[in-house]
């Protein structure tokens, strides 16, 4: 196994060493946005979507983009740091802004640093799950659907009580409503449903995270001249879909066999995750 290393501001450290200090704003307040991105040998995919979504985000909450590297720049450290972790295959690479140290609700200034760290995939390219997903509802908290709710924040505490929900139920992910009672989005994932030949899918005003999977397959359904509509998706319609399936960076598409007592199908599923790989490696 060779040594690995994290980047922090375009620094090669190795990753057993501390990064950060006690007073950083991600840690002391959850003043951070952070992307999930999947590569392939030194290849990043969707870069310009999630360096695009990534300073929306920090403008919208008052962070000085132009102290990040620039979409090329920063591209190419995330590929300066694949080669030096030796990961030539499939990875997901977490990369973290966080506004700089200082001051304590108010920050000091609004600059920016990064840190960008690396885990191995088991799948070089994205591999629908065989086994569907069991899934439930989660009614411990309902997520506000404002401008915020679209932003991947390190203020994570709703998926981590969902996801904790999931496992005490022994559900492999559950959905999360917004305040309005419609469906937001899983713990990770963005949702999907099909019902004859329209696919559908919570829009944005609904709370749900801006996700880039998301982004994708909308405009790849559309491409094949299939029906994408952004709406409002709630219970009942989640139990009259036909298929229900879920998006991230990451994984990709999984898609999901159970909600409470409704059984679902694959096939829009599998036929977009051989679209997307098609379009993404060529296979």
């Amino acid at each position: 196994m060779h040594k690995q290393f994290i980047c922090y501001n375009g620094e090669m450290v190795p990753s057993e060493k501390p990064a950060i200090l006690h007073t950083n704003r991600a840690f002391c307040y959850g003043d951070s946005l952070f992307e999930t991105i999947h590569a392939n040998g030194t290849r990043l995919q969707f870069f310009e979507s999630h360096y695009r979504r990534l300073t929306e985000g920090m403008r919208l909450i008052g962070m000085e983009p132009e102290s990040l590297p620039g979409e090329e720049n920063l591209e190419t450290v995330l590929e300066r740091l694949l080669n030096k972790n030796h990961l030539y295959t499939g990875v997901r690479i977490r990369l973290s802004v966080f506004r700089n140290s200082g001051g304590f609700y108010k920050p000091s200034d609004n600059s920016v640093s990064y840190i960008a760290e690396t885990v191995p995939l088991a799948n070089d390219r994205y591999a629908l799950n065989d086994k569907g997903l069991k899934t439930g509802m989660f009614n411990g908290i309902k997520k506000q659907p404002d401008k915020l709710a679209n932003l991947k924040t390190a203020n994570s505490l709703l998926y981590i009580s969902a996801a904790i929900y999931a496992r005490s139920e022994g559900l492999d992910d559950c959905f999360i409503q917004n305040t309005d009672g419609n469906i937001a989005e899983a713990t990770s994932s963005n949702i999907f449903i099909v019902k004859g030949d329209t696919i559908s899918t919570p829009s944005l005003e609904e709370g749900c995270v801006a996700g880039i999977m998301r982004e994708q397959i909308i405009r790849l359904v559309r491409w094949q001249g299939m029906t994408c509509i952004e709406t409002a998706i709630d219970e009942n319609d989640l139990i009259s879909a036909d298929e229900c399936f879920l998006t991230n960076a990451v994984s990709g598409i999984r898609w999901v066999v159970a909600y409470s007592g409704k059984r679902y199908y694959s096939k829009t599923a599998r036929f977009l995750t051989r679209l997307l790989n098609q379009e993404q490696f060529g296979q």
